[in-house]
Parts: C-alpha cells; sequence; structure tokens
C-alpha cells in the first residue's frame, strides 16, 4: 500500500502476525551467519623454489575453539620445539583445499599435537567455506598438527573436520599455490614452503562478508 505524506509517497507493508514472524526467522538466520569473533592471526610467508609467492594471514577463532586454537599457535610460534616454519603444502587438490603442517614427515604421514600425538575434536560449529582453515585427520578424534586451506565451498566435510580460522588476506596466494605443478599424487612438482611464520595478537573483530 503507498500512501502520500507532505508530498512524498512512501510504502506501507502490513504483515500478519505469521508473516512477522517468517521475517523474524529469516533476520536470525541472517544474524547467525554472522562471522565469529577472530582472536588471533598466524601469518604464513609462502615461497616456491626461489619465487616468492607472498602472505597468507590466517584469522583464527579463538571462542569457538579455543584448543583447536592454541595448538595452532603454538605450533606456529615453536614454543615446543617444532614449528610450521620450513614446511611445506604437501598434497594439492585442485578445486578443493591445499593441505600442509606436517613437520615431522612432510609428506602427510607425521605430525603431533602440542597435547601428545592426537586430540579429540572440539565441537562442528563452523563450516566449511571458501578459505576456511580446518583441522585434517584420519578419522574421528585423531587431530595433530596438519591443516588445509578450502578453496572451494566444502558441505561434505561438516561434521567431520573442525573448522578453527579463516584466510583474511592472502587468498590470491592460496589460488596461486592451489594451481602449482603436481605428480599423480596431489604433491607439487615444486616444494611449496612455508618460509616464515608470524603470530599477532588483534583486537578481536568479526568478518564484513562471511
Amino acid at each position: 500500500m503507498i500512501k502520500k505524506l507532505m508530498g512524498r509517497k512512501f510504502l506501507i507493508i502490513n504483515l500478519n502476525q505469521k508473516e512477522m514472524l517468517l521475517l523474524f526467522v529469516c533476520l536470525l538466520i541472517v544474524w547467525a551467519k554472522k562471522s565469529p569473533e577472530i582472536t588471533d592471526h598466524v601469518i604464513f610467508e609462502m615461497k616456491q623454489g626461489s619465487t616468492t609467492l607472498g602472505n597468507i594471514t590466517l584469522g583464527l577463532f579463538g571462542k569457538v575453539v579455543p584448543k583447536t586454537v592454541t595448538n595452532f599457535v603454538e605450533i606456529s610460534k615453536g614454543s615446543h620445539g617444532y614449528s610450521y616454519e620450513g614446511t611445506k603444502f604437501h598434497r594439492v587438490i585442485a578445486n578443493f583445499m591445499i593441505q600442509g603442517g606436517d613437520f615431522e614427515r612432510g609428506d602427510g604421514r607425521g605430525g603431533y599435537s602440542i597435547y601428545g600425538s592426537e586430540f579429540d575434536d572440539e565441537n562442528f560449529q563452523l563450516e566449511h567455506r571458501i578459505g576456511s582453515l580446518s583441522m585434517a585427520n584420519r578419522g574421528r578424534n585423531t587431530n595433530g598438527s596438519q591443516f588445509f586451506i578450502c578453496t572451494v565451498v566444502t558441505p561434505w566435510l561438516n561434521g567431520k573436520h573442525v573448522v578453527f580460522g579463516h584466510v583474511v588476506d592472502g587468498m590470491s596466494v592460496v589460488k596461486a599455490i592451489e594451481s602449482v605443478k603436481k605428480d599423480p599424487q596431489d604433491r607439487p612438482l615444486e616444494d611449496v614452503v612455508i618460509s616464515a611464520v608470524y603470530v599477532t595478537k588483534p583486537d578481536p573483530y568479526t568478518l564484513d562478508s562471511w
């Protein structure tokens, strides 16, 4: 219905109780999709051979999955005598993800957590989106040090892998890694290496696009 007030036209929307409830539910859904707070940053400097690929900045959701984030941050800092610095992305699959974090063997068969060999899945509150940072595993409750970054939406991983962060800067670097030449086992022909790691503590914030 259009009403005229002081020479201007206004659209008046009359909603019944059922329509108001539906609108409220829709608004709740939109609100629920808001990004969790990012509490920590881990920055990877990436190289392939002598070529500098750029930086990947990972924002971590420390309030949603504090145990998983602490594991990642502590390994990134090298607090326990091992670090992601100098490790490589050993598995790269186009239109899926890039995987790294094996500081022990470098081939996807090694690595362990700061809590011992492995630790349990913390929760599955967050979904896998483009740019999601998630824990690699070999089944339920087998989280160690390995992780992957999604390059596409991967809903089939929801409820199976723990999402604990998101790429907040450097997605173009992730895409560049995704497109490198690989062997039949999805291993880059030339190593893609994390040449340096930095950990920072920003003021908590949420992502504008989520």
